[in-house]
């Protein structure tokens, strides 16, 4: 195939497509038939097929069970705002913060326990595999609708009994890392953050929403406390209905 000419599949694909943004088939509209569109573009069977599991896989259609393949609502992203520490906050965390900012009500649910570190997770903290950490998992909503899972490690050679150990519990509960380790004198003073995009996996759009496979954009962030890594975290977003926004300071 000469460079630039596109499969058929995909020619049909991309002018559904097109009739599915430009809004001649509207949300919760029937995709046409498999016959159909072979009679409309004039393509084999299997060419529409394939350009059917493309819209499929891009999440513009989705099947219902005995019913058919419809035009999925895609709603306007909405922002996910990341700006990093601001001192002065008072009590608000860092997502309560931001989200603030844009005005959305954000609220979360949380849960902690006591773990041994993966190879990954070591690697990311600079501990050894199997040494002790606390791992919390995070549910973040906005506005009553789940907009961001989120798991994060600290390692107990830095909070261990102390009274930040718990980070959503205690005199310091819900205050951010920044703050917690402000306690035991460890003064975090940089942020690394990752950002990429991969399938979603099942246990996590079930708690999301959507369908599993569908994109999600992942960001993995750890704190340093002059150099020494003093938590990192796998965050995860639903890339169809939300967009990373960075707002960032110019020193």
């Amino acid at each position: 195939m000469p460079f630039g000419e596109q499969p058929a599949y995909l020619r049909v694909a991309e002018d559904l497509r097109r009739k599915i943004l430009d809004g001649s088939l509207p949300p919760h509209t029937r995709l046409p038939s498999q016959a159909r569109i072979r009679a409309e573009y004039g393509v084999s069977d299997t060419v529409a097929l394939e350009a059917r599991k493309v819209l499929m896989a891009e999440g513009f259609v989705e099947g219902r069970s005995g019913s058919g393949t419809y035009v999925r609502e895609r709603p306007d992203p909405r922002l996910v705002v990341r700006t990093g520490y601001r001192p002065g906050s008072g009590q608000a965390t860092p997502f309560r913060q931001e989200q603030a900012d844009e005005g959305f009500k954000g609220t979360w649910e949380s849960n902690s326990f006591q773990d041994t570190a993966t190879a990954r997770i070591a690697e990311r903290l600079g501990i050894k595999p199997g040494d002790r950490v606390m791992r919390t998992r995070y549910l973040y909503r906005t506005e009553g609708e789940p907009m961001m899972l989120a798991t994060s490690w600290e390692p107990l050679s830095v909070t261990g009994r102390s009274p930040v150990l718990l980070p959503e519990e205690g005199p310091l509960a819900g205050q951010g890392v920044v703050e917690r380790m402000a306690a035991l004198d460890v003064v975090v003073d940089n942020v690394a953050e990752d950002v990429g995009a991969r399938p979603g996996l099942a246990e996590e759009t079930a708690v999301l929403g959507g369908v599993p496979g569908h994109v999600v954009i992942e960001i993995r962030r750890t704190y340093y406390a002059s150099g020494l890594p003093v938590e990192t975290a796998d965050l995860v977003i639903p890339a169809d209905r939300y967009r990373v926004s960075y707002r960032m300071p110019v020193k």
